[in-house]
């Protein structure tokens, strides 16, 4: 249900080259990445950034009809932001019906938004498809390590990212269970429009609320079980290399980013 309709957060087990990547790369790459998607001004750019996400996607062999599910509401998202842009970004009109106009540049603005939107969480949503909580702790915290000179407490901040994220499938499964218990008793939440399905499902935000603090307690009992007592001092149990694969991942991104920077300087 609500769980399969989210990709960030979960991770799919299979062997494949990008699962094999190091976590810091991974990152640095995805930062790269979303911030080309920014870069990128044209039609042009912005197909060739969704063949990379394209190519990523199949070399993580992680099956589309899974990817597809959770992309059904960032579509709609998507979609909010192409009708919006519609109404609202300034040009030459090409329909217009008692005050309201639909501008060509609102069109070609409004759908490069949406393709902007749907490749940003397709590609976050590949970090943490392909990478457990365990190794992106150790990536956030290895590459905030420079930080730990000026007193930022590197370890607890990539610990809290990491639990965040984990947390992020856990309730919404367990939101998944609330509603199966409601449906179970006999309520109707799929009846009436939109605005009174939301109605409908607002007074199961108080378990909710309720299971994730009791969750977050049993989480920290556990870390405080087993002695955690913050980064100082902790040591790893398989220690992250960096393999010849990773410096060509992170080159070949390189020299992405860097070429759509000189074709907007230059174009």
């Amino acid at each position: 249900m609500f769980k399969e309709k989210l990709l960030l957060g979960q991770y799919y087990p299979v062997e494949s080259l990008i699962h094999r990547l190091d976590a810091r790369v991974k990152i640095i790459i995805s930062l790269i990445y979303m911030v080309s998607l920014f870069v990128a001004n044209d039609w042009y750019g912005w197909g060739a950034m969704a063949a990379v996400c394209l190519a990523a996607i199949l070399v993580s062999r992680i099956p589309l009809a899974s990817l597809w599910r959770g992309l059904k509401l960032i579509l709609f998202f998507a979609g909010l932001t192409l009708v919006l842009n519609l109404f609202i970004y300034p040009g030459e009109a090409i329909w217009s019906w008692r005050g309201l106009s639909i501008t060509r540049e609102g069109v070609s603005y409004g759908c490069a938004m949406g393709l902007r939107l749907i490749l940003l969480v397709l590609f976050a949503s590949l970090l943490t498809l392909t990478t457990t909580p365990i190794r992106l702790t150790d990536g956030l915290e290895s590459l905030m390590l420079p930080l730990a000179r000026f007193k930022v407490p590197a370890h607890e901040i990539a610990m809290m990212m990491s639990i965040a994220l984990r947390f992020i499938p856990t309730v919404l499964e367990e939101f998944d269970r609330i509603i199966l218990a409601q449906k179970a008793r006999g309520a109707d939440l799929s009846k009436g429009n939109l605005a009174k399905r939301i109605a409908a499902l607002a007074p199961l935000l108080v378990p909710l609320f309720v299971a994730a603090f009791r969750r977050a307690e049993d989480l920290a009992q556990a870390m405080e079980a087993k002695c955690y007592r913050g980064g100082e001092g902790r040591s790893r149990w398989k220690a992250a290399v960096w393999h010849r694969r990773d410096t060509v991942a992170l080159s070949l991104f390189l020299a992405l980013f860097a070429g759509l920077i000189v074709k907007r300087i230059l174009w």
